[in-house]
């Protein structure tokens, strides 16, 4: 087994990663807690909001007052809601946290994906289902079954390259299949002690540590993130810009792109949350660690998470996972 995993990161980048200091229920909001099994929910466009940031409160250890969780395992949640202003959704979720435990060893593997399709586009819903059935489908095939098989034998490419086919699988399937169709797409891939990302659009990925360091390790292919690079915005006049919810980046484009795709090591003991600009646009960084730090339970942090996000409006369809690392 550990040939199987050394061979999968048998290429690594260092990742562009930002590093916060700060941390950031309607009757259609959804959530299940995933200790072992999958989540595959077809349902529906966001458009970008914003980002806000504040002071966090003094920092505060996470406590488990259950303790750990034996054999170490990913435990997963997925949640969703429709929003405030939106009458049908066109996020996709994909949620696989699988573990083979036995009395000499376990191995847990995790597989999650959000899609976000695009406002604007035509079946953005459509869009969002495709693309992440087919990274899913490519990672199952590829990754899930060969790692469980009863002779398991080292994959012949790395996970990155694994990440990049399915993401090229995936645009290539989106044009055939709905074409004038478009949507965000991140993946996460976590086994061993390190995680891989795959990353199109303006969905998020996060780290949170215990030490409640709140980090953004996927970056915005938007409009707006390119004009505050350019010195042209600032963070503040991007929350309001007019052309806020315009991204360059997106499966379905026509134009050739590259996805981001790197590897960094797990928070262990912390979580991992990847969500739609329906949340991370709508409640500020410190309201998101805040709920998840005094939250042991991850289905009623899923659920504090959404109303956060529909209390402030709900302006889009709100769609998130997280994951607890061991």
């Amino acid at each position: 087994m550990f040939d199987f995993i050394k061979k999968l990161f048998g290429q690594k980048s260092e990742p562009a990663v930002a590093d916060h200091p700060t941390a950031p229920e309607d009757e259609q909001e959804k959530s299940a807690a995933l200790p072992v099994g999958e989540v595959f929910s077809d349902v529906e466009p966001s458009e970008s909001e914003q980002i806000l940031t504040a002071p966090l409160a003094d920092a505060q250890d996470f406590v488990n007052p259950g303790g750990a969780v034996e054999p170490a395992q990913f435990i997963s949640v997925v949640g969703q809601s429709v929003g405030k202003q939106r009458d049908h959704n066109e996020d996709t979720l994909f949620a696989l946290s699988a573990i083979l435990a036995t009395d000499a060893s376990s191995q847990p593997l995790g597989i999650y994906i959000i899609a976000d399709g695009m406002g604007g586009h035509q079946h953005g819903e459509l869009a969002s289902g495709v693309a992440a059935k087919t990274v899913a489908n490519h990672l199952i095939n590829r990754l899930y079954a060969p790692f469980y098989s009863l002779d398991p034998e080292p994959p012949s490419d790395p996970l990155q390259e694994m990440m990049k086919d399915a993401i090229s699988e995936a645009q290539r399937m989106v044009i055939k299949q709905v074409p004038g169709g478009g949507t965000t797409l991140t993946a996460v891939v976590l086994l061993g002690e390190q995680m891989t990302l795959a990353h199109v659009g303006d969905s998020r990925a996060y780290l949170i540590h215990p030490d409640n360091r709140f980090q953004l390790i996927s970056h915005d292919h938007s409009l707006v993130q390119r004009l505050v690079e350019l010195g042209q915005i600032t963070d503040e006049e991007a929350l309001t810009h007019p052309q806020r919810n315009v991204v360059y980046r997106a499966i379905g484009q026509m134009e050739p792109f590259e996805p981001d795709i790197s590897t960094l090591p797990l928070p262990k003991g912390g979580y991992i949350l990847l969500c739609s600009d329906g949340l991370w646009g709508v409640v500020p960084e410190n309201k998101v660690l805040s709920i998840i730090r005094e939250n042991s339970d991850l289905g009623e942090a899923s659920r504090l998470l959404l109303k956060a996000a529909n209390d402030n409006g709900g302006p889009d369809n709100i769609s998130l996972v997280l994951v607890k690392c061991p």
